[in-house]
């Protein structure tokens, strides 16, 4: 039963709140839950400073204390009805209140670094290889000298079984099915999985019970790749876990992120972009230090109100930059600098903010200076090999800007695109070398990049400003934008600005620097009109296919190949098992006949052969002599629904690189 109570209306609750109240209730009432979650989720809700009540009945009111809008403990959620605590009410309560996320920490003392061994070189970090682009995506080694991860305990293992089998009864029942005594098993699992120190499944698990929530409720947010990545992820660790098959250590996670002291920084600012979720919205501002390293200064806060959400994603831009004592706003840092001395850095690139950092105004530089310049001069293809390699990575370890691309592009124009044929912005990419040199395909023949807008949502300056750009064909840009993985080049822009032995393209007012961030800034006509674009607009020849690139003035942009291997049909499957249950892999003989011949004929034999199994397991379901289903553990259905879902993820991968080297 869908639930849609509007989570703007509930405190948040603490994942092992709603696990203790819901594993409170008898069988009886546990099956009643998801019927007076919907009756619930109808009642007003009053919220009186740190108290959320509801009038369940003429004489029944709910009272949830929530100190800074979080239900921390079990015994904050009081009911007035006779059955309390052991009431349904409760249980319904928290299972309509959004999960919490863990309290924010105050940033940890720098790790002190290692001393150095003999005949070493001690310092700053080096520059990735090249010196350019972002650091060199690599899973973190343990120093030399200290001892190897111990093994799982029995706790710990004991505890990995557990959220393996309640993940595995999630993906079962599927998200129609996976109702509020499921996703609270869920969250028990997790609950305890992070007491014995397994913090990234736990992680892991809060994610999925979240998305299930969001499925469920229609929330807009919702996505159904997400969830399937999710379970995968989820799925994925468990079974690692349990077998022993990967490094212990990055498999348990960490409890926090932490930082490491970073000395003196110079940082010069790159990019501003929004950000908006469905509980959180601010700004996150980019920056390169003087090796190339990519960092970030966030500021995002939690917000309860849906209509204010845009709004306060797009004024965080005009909030001063949380580092020292600098002055300027995450705009003004976007064309500026900053002079940084006792810096922190995390893992994953974010800039701390502690009490010891202090930061003063700098100058900034220019896209097409150093040590900016550097990062657009690595070509395409390799960009997209580091960016794909960095999804291997657990979240909290890749690097920053991991899945970031520097392009040069020059606009084509829209094209229909995808199956649906929707018009989209095509653009020619160039190739850059090491010197700034091409040393790929000449800027006529590079790859066809779709660009889409880096967040969908219509209040954002994003689509606005790609629609004007469309009316551009033929303007040459330099770009930063969000690697969009498919099989064809697709790319989320995020920021414009001007590209090298190019007289000003854009026509932008002096403090813009040349640049515009796209999701916090505005394109106006005037913007765009240009000596360049305005020549280039009246006398360049049209595009035409990438073996013709003449063309005649005025042809249409061709599009990329809407269509690839026949991938969907296995990965169809795949959602729709994570939409209904196991039960979803039931079709007709014909429909099952169709599908194995369609991928065997693509040559996809390994896909048809995985789905097959996919189907045999979710259909071995065992009676016993009176012809009763025997309890199935679905440990078989889920390693076969893993297996499919690591297979098509890797040909998904494969087919995205392909694709920008030109062998797709």
């Amino acid at each position: 039963m869908s639930v849609t109570a509007r989570t703007s209306d509930w405190p948040g609750v603490r994942p092992e709140v709603v696990a203790e109240v819901v594993a409170g209730l008898s069988a009886r009432l546990q099956k009643r839950l998801d019927g007076a979650a919907a009756k619930l989720a109808d009642r007003p809700v009053a919220r009186e400073g740190d108290e959320w009540r509801v009038e369940v009945d003429e004489e029944t009111v709910l009272v949830l204390h929530a100190p800074g809008g979080v239900v921390a403990a079990e015994a904050d959620v009081r009911c007035g009805c006779l059955l309390a605590p052991a009431c349904v009410h409760r249980a319904a309560a928290v299972s309509l209140c959004p999960l919490a996320e863990p309290e924010p920490e105050a940033e940890p003392e720098p790790e002190p670094e290692p001393e150095p061994e003999p005949g070493s070189v001690s310092g700053a970090e080096p520059a990735p290889e090249g010196g350019t682009g972002p650091a060199a995506v690599e899973a973190p080694e343990a120093p030399a000298g200290e001892p190897a991860p111990a093994p799982l305990t029995a706790a710990e293992l004991a505890a990995a079984r557990h959220l393996h089998a309640a993940a595995a009864a999630v993906l079962a029942a599927g998200v129609s099915g996976a109702g509020a005594v499921s996703q609270a098993e869920l969250l028990r699992a997790a609950h305890r999985a992070r007491l014995a120190g397994l913090y990234r499944p736990a992680a892991a698990a809060v994610t999925v019970a979240t998305r299930v929530r969001a499925a469920r409720s229609g929330a807009p947010d919702h996505r159904l790749v997400d969830l399937v990545a999710g379970l995968r992820e989820l799925l994925g660790l468990t079974t690692a876990l349990v077998s022993g098959a990967a490094p212990v250590a990055e498999l348990r996670g960490t409890a926090r992120q932490a930082y490491r002291d970073e000395g003196s920084l110079r940082l010069y600012g790159l990019f501003a972009e929004p950000v908006l979720t469905a509980t959180h919205a601010g700004a996150v501002s980019w920056a390169v230090d003087a090796t190339g390293r990519l960092g970030t200064i966030s500021e995002v806060m939690p917000h309860d109100d849906v209509a204010a959400a845009v709004p306060q994603a797009v004024g965080a831009g005009n909030r001063t930059v949380r580092l020292g004592d600098a002055a300027l706003s995450h705009r003004e840092f976007s064309r500026a600098g900053l002079a940084v001395q006792g810096a922190t850095r995390s893992t994953g690139g974010r800039l701390g903010a502690g009490a010891s950092v202090r930061a003063v105004r700098a100058t900034g530089t220019a896209w097409t200076a150093e040590p900016a310049a550097r990062l657009w001069s690595e070509p395409a293809p390799a960009q997209v090999a580091r960016a794909l390699a960095a999804q291997e990575l657990p979240y909290e370890s890749r690097p920053a800007g991991s899945d970031l691309l520097f392009l040069d592009v020059t606009l084509l124009g829209t094209a229909p695109c995808g199956p649906g044929g929707t018009p989209q912005l095509l653009a020619r990419c160039t190739a850059g070398g090491p010197s700034g040199a091409e040393s790929g395909p000449d800027c006529q023949g590079g790859p066809v990049v779709v660009l889409r807008p880096a967040h969908e949502h219509p209040d954002l300056p994003f689509r606005a400003n790609l629609a004007l750009l469309a009316t551009a064909p033929g303007l040459r840009l330099r770009v930063i934008g969000r690697l969009e993985r498919a099989d064809r080049p697709e790319l989320r822009l995020l920021a414009i600005g001007t590209p090298p032995d190019e007289p000003d393209p854009l026509t932008l007012p002096a403090d813009r620097a040349g640049r515009v961030n796209l999701g916090l800034e505005r394109l106006q006509t005037a913007d765009l009109a240009g000596p360049a674009s305005a020549s280039a607009s009246a006398t360049a020849p049209g595009p035409g296919p990438a073996d013709d690139p003449g063309g005649e003035p005025g042809d249409e942009p061709e599009a990329p190949a809407p269509y690839g291997p026949p991938v969907h049909v296995l990965g169809r499957r795949i959602e729709q098992t994570v939409t209904t249950g196991r039960h979803a892999l039931a079709p007709s003989e014909a429909s099952s006949t169709a599908d194995r011949a369609l991928l065997r004929a693509a040559g996809l034999v390994t896909a048809a052969e995985l789905l097959d199994a996919l189907r045999a397991t979710a259909a071995n379901r065992q009676r016993d002599v009176f012809g009763r289903i025997v309890t199935d553990d679905h440990e078989a259905f889920a390693t076969a629904w893993l297996t499919a879902a690591s297979y098509t993820e890797e040909l998904a991968t494969a087919l995205c690189a392909a694709a920008w080297s030109g062998e797709g």
